[in-house]
Parts: C-alpha cells; sequence; structure tokens
C-alpha cells in the first residue's frame, strides 16, 4: 500500500496536490510520502514479530536525514556501508549501538570511526578485512563484534548487477573459506565472532532464492558450533521486491511465512536490512514535459528529468510506472486502451537518458507534469551531476503539509568546491 491515489483524475501524495508541490518547488523534484514510509515499516516488523529481529534499515536506498530521522523515531537500527552513511545516521538521531556495517572495500578511517562509537556488528566479507580490523582494534585497545558475509551460492534470479548471492560474487566468503576464516578465530585477540550474515541480492520478487540460501546458511552455522564456535546473530540481509507494476511483488508476510521454517529453529538473534521494501514505493519523482517530438516513426516525450535523477532505466533496465498528474484516465483505467506508443527522454547528451522506452503513453503536451512512480530506492540517492546539471529538489510530504528537505541545487553549488 502506498499513499499516491489519483483523486478525480489528479494525483495527490496523501492529502497534497502534487501539482500544488510542483508550482511551489519546481521540476524535477523526489516526493517522499511519510504515511507510506511508516506503513510499510509497520508492516515489515508485525510479519517478522515472531523473530524479534533488529530492523537495520539500509541507508544507501534513501539517505535524506528527514526520511532517516523517520526510522530513528521508531527505534529501528541502520544498515550502512560508508563512514558517510554512518555520518548521516548520528546526525538524524540514530544510535550507534544499533548500526551494521557492510561493504567490501571499508577504510582504516571508517572503521576506526565505527569501532570508537561501538557499533552493533561489522559485516566481514573478505580474510583481508578481518585482519584490518583486528588492527584497527588493537590500536584503539577494544573488542568488536563481527559477522562474516558468507556467500551460499544462490541465483536469486534479479538483475545481475543487484545479483550477489552467486559464489562469483565480490561481496561475501564462500561456504569453504569462511568456514576456514571461523577455524582461525583464535588468531584475533580483539574481534568477537558473534554471527554469520547471508544477503543474496536486491529486488528479488519470490520467496524460492531465500528459502534455499538461508538453509545452506543454516546448515553452515550448525557445522562451525559442533566445531565449537558460538554464532548467536543471524543477519538475514534484505532484497525483499516491491512492485513496479502492479502485481509483481509478494507482501512481507508471505516473505516471513516462507523463511520462518527455516529461521527459526536455528534459535539466533535475527538482523535484517530493508531497504527498497520500505521506501520504494514511498517516492515519485516529478518532471515536465519538455518537448514533444516526432522522428521517424518515432514518437519522444522529453522531459526535465534524465539519468543523472533517475538512473536505474538505464542501468538496470528498470521499468517506472510513469503517468501523467492531471491525467485523462488512470493507469489501471488505460488497460486495453489502443494508446501511441512513446519513448519518454531526457535533455542528456547520452542515448542512455531515458525514463521508458516504447511505452503505451497518452498524448502530452509542453508544460505537463508527469509522475515516476516507485522512485524512493536509489533515486536521489544515484543519482549525480552529470552535464553540470544541479540536483533535483527532496520533499516530505506529512498528511495535509509538505516541506523541501533538500533544496534544489544551484551553479554555485556546483562550482564551490573547485578553484581555478
Amino acid at each position: 500500500m502506498d499513499h499516491f491515489k489519483y483523486r478525480d483524475l489528479e494525483l495527490f501524495c496523501e492529502d497534497v496536490r502534487l501539482a500544488e508541490v510542483a508550482e511551489s518547488v519546481g521540476t524535477p523534484a523526489y516526493v517522499y510520502s511519510r504515511a507510506t514510509i511508516e506503513h510499510h515499516a509497520a508492516r515489515l516488523a508485525e510479519a517478522f514479530a515472531w523473530a524479534d529481529p533488529l530492523i537495520c534499515y539500509s541507508v544507501k536506498a534513501l539517505s535524506n536525514l528527514a526520511v532517516l530521522k523517520i526510522f530513528a523515531a521508531l527505534g529501528v537500527g541502520f544498515d550502512v556501508v560508508s563512514g558517510g552513511e554512518i555520518d548521516r545516521v548520528l546526525k538524524a538521531g540514530g544510535e550507534a549501538s544499533k548500526i551494521v556495517f557492510a561493504g567490501v572495500g571499508k577504510s582504516d578511517a571508517e572503521i576506526e570511526q565505527a569501532a570508537r562509537l561501538g557499533i552493533h556488528l561489522f559485516t566481514v566479507e573478505s580474510e583481508a578485512e578481518l585482519e584490518a580490523i583486528e588492527a584497527v582494534a588493537a590500536k584503539l585497545d577494544t573488542r568488536v563484534r563481527v559477522a562474516l558475509r558468507v556467500n551460499p551460492d544462490v541465483d536469486p534470479k534479479t538483475h545481475r548487477y543487484v545479483s550477489t548471492g552467486k559464489r562469483e560474487s565480490k561481496f561475501g566468503l564462500d561456504l569453504e573459506r569462511a568456514g576456514a576464516a571461523y577455524a582461525r578465530r583464535g588468531e584475533f585477540a580483539h574481534l568477537d565472532f558473534v554471527g554469520v550474515h547471508a544477503h543474496i541480492g536486491s529486488q528479488i520478487t519470490s520467496v524460492d532464492p531465500y528459502v534455499v540460501a538461508l538453509s545452506r546458511i543454516g546448515g553452515f552455522i550448525q557445522a562451525q558450533e559442533a566445531t565449537g564456535v558460538e554464532i548467536d546473530t543471524l543477519d538475514i540481509g534484505g532484497g525483499f521486491g516491491i512492485f513496479y507494476r502492479i502485481g509483481e511483488a509478494l507482501t512481507a508476510k508471505e516473505f516471513a511465512k516462507a523463511i520462518r521454517p527455516v529461521v527459526e529453529p536455528l534459535g539466533k538473534k535475527i538482523v535484517m536490512e530493508p531497504g527498497r521494501f520500505i521506501v520504494g514505493n514511498a517516492g515519485v519523482l516529478l518532471t515536465r514535459v519538455a518537448f514533444v517530438k516526432d522522428s521517424g516513426d518515432k514518437r519522444f516525450i522529453v522531459v526535465d528529468a534524465a539519468m543523472n535523477d533517475l538512473i536505474r532505466p538505464s542501468l538496470y533496465q528498470a521499468e517506472h510506472r510513469i503517468w501523467p498528474v492531471l491525467a485523462p484516465f488512470t493507469p489501471e483505467e488505460a488497460e486495453g486502451k489502443a494508446l501511441p506508443r512513446a519513448d519518454v527522454v531526457g535533455p542528456v547528451c547520452e542515448s542512455g537518458d531515458f525514463l521508458a522506452l516504447d511505452r503505451p503513453f497518452p498524448e502530452v503536451r509542453r508544460g505537463d507534469l508527469l509522475a515516476v512512480f516507485s522512485a524512493g530506492a536509489y533515486g536521489m540517492t544515484m543519482s549525480s551531476n552529470y552535464n553540470s546539471r544541479p540536483r533535483a529538489a527532496e520533499v516530505l510530504v506529512d498528511r495535509t503539509r509538505f516541506r523541501v528537505v533538500r533544496r534544489r541545487e544551484t551553479y554555485d553549488d556546483l562550482t564551490g568546491l573547485e578553484s581555478l
């Protein structure tokens, strides 16, 4: 469920007209719904209540401080992959003791930053990283908790760029090497080997990969415990898919029901790292039509948002629903209509600059406002200044009110760190 709905063929976010937002802050602009974020977080917690998990929101999905503050107020933890994300979490009021730190290339400075703060857990992705964390912890004369990221060699049936659980992935250790690393635990005087981490990918829309992966991880844990390893935490990662198109995703209850028989008997403290599942459908990208252009047999709807604002269509071949904010009919009513087809493209000088290709689309004109749906996750966080384009504004809606939570960049912002 999300809180972006058409009322009399006009799109609202909660009780705010999106046309009013665009008139106030301009376009392109990301708009987030607080009610949707809180709703999805609550549904996830309810579905996994049997595990009493530490839910650590994945900051890389959407890292705006105002959004992180919502999660901090909910009392959840945070999954981070950089020192910059740790800094954001703390500035938003998050607790260091509820941070889990993943990533294959942590710097010594980032390791020290996290160790000094006393974070909940380091997810360790290589033997070399174990040695680096040990060296930093020894320098600080402290102990840190670590969980080995174990690669169960499972194909999650998602885009290859977001598949992380196969043997050839850069992430984690295969089962054999992970076992060898646990056998060396006595060599690390400042590390507590308390957990196992398994994250197999992102935008996964089937329970089967989770069941297979966690079954293998469960067997691995039991094998390690038979050798005297004490493991109290199982981090099952995230990656639950959302609907970019109607009907493609499962509910939190369906994921929880499938995972429970595999995970519950292990008796471990469960950590989860949802990101897209909570915020993906909590945001839209507003953009205006600049021109409608016919060339050969193609129609192009040129808009003021571009691949630097939302790179997912170009990078992942992702299909975001796009529709006019003031619509002739709703997207659901469009099913079965014989609409002309068009590419929705941006102004960036790349052939890969598109938001949609060969899409059935109603007639639009210069100045019309469009909404790109399901843009809450990996939209703004992956944006750039390519072609010297200022990044978009971010807006948070709370019932009847909205506010800018990140102003639109200016040309001075783009050059402010440079010198002649």
